[in-house]
């Protein structure tokens, strides 16, 4: 009996010991491989060095999600392996994801993605346009996977708008669908489909209840709804269908996949101008309209930028004329700003006294005429 005790304190404490183990390993490799340290232009040079081409592509899916933390640490930890650069969106219901791919581990990527059951048949949409679209993989843990906090109560994701392909989506435009565009108005200023409706806000969270407001007096017509990849519409569209709105359909893939589908058919694109993206770029030229106006010389103009002073980093469009004479910067304020030594950067900025055009706004990406400069 006393031997039995022995064993079974034995046993215990070595179970301990192996948990033990496995903890220390764990953080370890939480040390190692689950944050980055380097900083951008470390990141930048490394993605420069690199010998191989890359795949811009992105994906999402509306789907129950448990363990999320477990979930993102063994995404990253598999995904960081195949050198898979990126920002990645989880929470309870579903994933995000934008993602930039070395090509010859392109195949074993979808075949990892695929090997999980929640994300069984989710459609990549490729970028048309390659470019250093990601420095590092970051995967956040999100209330949602896109932020609209509208309460559950209004909407039922069994019930989404009807998917339109390239061809059926601009088949109804031409009998006189209305168009909307279910993006920022900061998107739409360079890129939008023609004649498509562009709501006039600033966040997702004001989005759904300003298109609900727009499209009140239209619940019986045809409406056609479009965004970057698919994933904004998902979620908007049942949302309208649960407030009545009879006959609601979506561009299948967004105007990604669209871009795609326009150029392998070689078929006349409604869409004009260049699709914003968030990543690095910035943007990808659909067609060569150029529907943007800087917002400091009002001359056309496409190209977003953020000003180059950090402790603003306003997003704007600014043409080459005024990117030379503000010092890439979105005010003189602001381009006076960054001459100044750094010591005396940080003196001014903790001491109040430098007032800049982000701070102006309680917009979280402020139009800049609605701002004054100084």
């Amino acid at each position: 009996m006393f031997l039995i005790k022995i064993y079974s304190v034995i046993v215990i404490i070595f179970k301990h010991i192996l948990i033990l183990i496995k903890f220390i390993d764990f953080n370890i490799l939480m040390n190692k491989e689950l944050y980055n340290k380097k900083s951008k232009e470390q990141l930048r040079q490394k993605l420069n060095s690199e010998a191989f081409d890359r795949t811009t592509c992105s994906f999402y899916k509306y789907v129950e999600l448990n363990d999320i933390i477990d979930f993102r640490d063994r995404l990253y930890i598999d995904w960081n392996e195949l050198k898979v650069l990126g920002r990645v969106y989880l929470s309870k219901e579903g994933v995000n994801a934008q993602v930039s791919i070395p090509n010859h581990n392109l195949s074993a990527f979808k075949k990892h993605v695929y090997s999980y059951k929640e994300f069984e048949n989710v459609d990549f949409k490729v970028a048309i346009q390659e470019g250093d679209s990601f420095y590092k993989l970051n995967i956040k843990i999100k209330d949602e996977i896109v932020a609209y906090k509208i309460a559950n109560d209004e909407y039922d994701m069994d019930h989404v708008g009807q998917h339109l392909n390239y061809k059926e989506f601009n088949n109804a435009i031409n009998n006189g669908a209305i168009v909307v565009d279910v993006r920022n108005y900061y998107e739409g200023e360079v890129g939008k489909f023609e004649n498509a409706i562009i709501p006039d806000v600033d966040a997702s969270i004001e989005l759904l209840p300003e298109i609900k407001k727009i499209l009140n007096d239209k619940r019986d017509e045809k409406i056609l709804m479009y965004c970057t990849g698919g994933i904004r519409c998902e979620k908007a569209s049942a949302y309208l269908i649960h407030h009545g709105f009879k006959d609601v359909n979506q561009l299948k893939g967004g105007i990604i996949q669209y871009a795609n589908d326009i150029k392998e058919n070689n078929e006349d694109s409604k869409f004009i101008g260049k699709n914003f993206v968030f990543d690095h770029r910035l943007g990808e030229r659909i067609t060569e309209h150029i529907i943007g106006k800087c917002h400091q010389c009002n001359k056309p103009s496409d190209m977003h930028t953020n000003c180059f002073n950090q402790a603003c980093h306003i997003l704007f469009i600014q043409c080459k004329t005024c990117a030379g004479k503000y010092d890439k910067c979105c005010s003189m304020g602001c381009s006076d700003f960054i001459k100044l030594s750094i010591e005396r950067q940080k003196e001014l900025f903790k001491a109040g006294k430098m007032k800049f055009t982000a701070q102006k706004s309680n917009s979280i990406k402020p139009k800049l005429y609605k701002v004054k400069d100084k």
